[in-house]
């Protein structure tokens, strides 16, 4: 497999990582690429009294929305000879910059559930759900770029067989699968320790990077098979 293919989903992972632990820092607890860790931080905040809350509660319903509106609009594209795949990327990036451009300039968000956090906090979501769709539409064979825990659990039932000395037929799947996951699980997590430390330096201004991050991914698009 060319080395570019195997680039493309650990960007994702690396970007989504940045992102969601960004968003979790400057938007009051709003997680923007695992949309449903925010049931919990809703139930959090309202329990807690903390602000947030209406952000929390908008966050499944507008990744659902884009989710589906992505997928709607993606069947007109060839019409007007532009690619789907590379043209969802580059839409993402597009919503990537105009989040990184409302957080730097509105931010930092004391409020989670000002006009200002709630738009920009969207913004995020609407991206990471177009990211979300993307891979598993045209990268179903790749792990996950966002959601750790399924990805993370199959790693573990790998490792097992693996040590247990499983038939051969199980190890010949078990062991590159274990090698992309344990990548794309690594990509996650240098994505989150980057958020972290890029947002405690620079605070909003973290926001610019995602879109630079996720720029060559459009290009790398064009070696994804169909």
């Amino acid at each position: 497999m060319p080395r570019n293919i195997l680039l493309l989903p650990l960007l994702m992972s690396l970007n989504a990582g940045l992102v969601d632990t960004a968003g979790f820092l400057a938007l009051q607890g709003l997680f923007t690429a695992h949309v449903t860790g925010n049931f919990v931080t809703f139930g959090a905040a309202i329990v807690l009294g903390t602000s947030g809350a209406l952000a929390k509660l908008l966050a499944l319903p507008v990744f659902c929305l884009v989710v589906i509106t992505t997928r709607i609009f993606s069947f007109s594209l060839p019409a007007i000879g532009l690619p789907i795949f590379r043209s969802m990327l580059a839409i993402k990036v597009l919503l990537l910059a105009i989040g990184g451009a409302c957080a730097a300039y509105f931010g930092p968000f004391v409020q989670g559930d000002s006009w200002q956090a709630i738009i920009t906090g969207m913004i995020l979501v609407a991206a990471m759900a177009i990211q979300n769709a993307a891979h598993r539409i045209h990268m179903g064979t790749e792990p996950p770029s966002t959601l750790m825990t399924g990805t993370t659990t199959q790693i573990m039932i790998d490792v097992a067989d693996v040590l247990r000395g499983a038939p051969a037929s199980v190890l010949t799947v078990a062991k590159p699968r274990l090698g992309k996951m344990a990548a794309s699980v690594t990509a996650f997590a240098l994505g989150c320790a980057a958020g972290a430390c890029l947002y405690a330096k620079f605070g909003t201004w973290c926001f610019v990077l995602p879109p630079l991050i996720a720029f060559p991914a459009v290009f790398l698009a064009a070696a994804e098979p169909k």
